[in-house]
């Protein structure tokens, strides 16, 4: 019976201690810029004014 208390201890003392690092760990991501060409399949910007109007 003692030894179920002594490991009932320990694993909620794990549980409070990885709950902790959880909060208070040194967790934050690394932030690194990321660029990326972008190709747009706009139509041409000039189109004859007839076009335009119809």
């Amino acid at each position: 019976m003692r030894m179920l208390k002594l490991l009932v201890v320990l694993i909620l003392a794990g549980l409070i201690g990885l709950a902790g690092y959880a909060y208070f760990g040194d967790m934050a991501p690394t932030r690194q810029e990321v660029r990326t060409p972008l190709q747009l399949d706009a139509p041409a910007a000039e189109q004859p004014a007839e076009a335009a109007g119809d």
